[in-house]
């Protein structure tokens, strides 16, 4: 049976969080993409990654306007495994939790909570104030996960692109997706 995957590109900076998780998808079998794109998303997008959107856009399986709220994803009738906000700015965050139901992104936030399936949230954010705060506490009281993209410097990455995917990996662990090439931490090794 094919896992439906929603990854949702939002305006903060970190796009390639949302590149990361559509290429890791692509390494899986028998999963379906779905891309949602917001309209800051697009613009980060350009100004962060040597891509254009349609590049992009070109490794989803499906590409669904942010205005579209006829699209499958705005149903629970539609299913899906789970949705990755990658990256999350406070604009969703605070659209999400408040069920400000405006754009497909949102919606189909919405949707994912209240069918009980995982949304993880890569907020792009710092520092954060109390207001930040309270809404990352209202998305988690509603079955949400709430997930900074904070590297594994244990791992000792050499590259931005490889923190991105290792941490995006992790994500799709929260989801139900576990990649087999993730780098697990394994314990202390003892010096020799």
């Amino acid at each position: 049976m094919t896992r439906r995957l929603v990854v949702a590109i939002t305006g903060a900076s970190g796009a390639v969080l949302g590149l990361s998780a559509l290429q890791l998808a692509r390494t899986l079998d028998d999963v379906e993409t779905h891309l949602i794109v917001t309209r800051a998303g697009r613009e980060t997008v350009h100004l962060e990654l040597d891509m254009t959107v349609k590049d992009v856009a070109a490794l989803a399986d499906e590409v669904h306007a942010d205005n579209d709220l006829a699209s499958p994803l705005a149903s629970g009738s539609f299913p899906v495994t789970g949705m990755l906000v990658a990256p999350c700015s406070v604009t969703s965050l605070s659209a999400i939790a408040q069920s400000y139901d405006a754009t497909l992104t949102v919606r189909a936030a919405d949707v994912t909570l209240k069918e009980r399936r995982p949304l993880v949230l890569m907020l792009r954010e710092t520092p954060l104030h109390a207001g930040h705060l309270r809404l990352m506490s209202e998305v988690t009281a509603s079955g949400g996960i709430i997930m900074p993209p904070v590297p594994a410097y244990y791992l000792k990455s050499d590259s931005v692109t490889e923190m991105a995917r290792q941490t995006v990996a992790r994500a799709f662990d929260l989801i139900g997706m576990p990649l087999p090439d993730t780098r697990r931490w394994t314990g202390r090794e003892e010096d020799a």
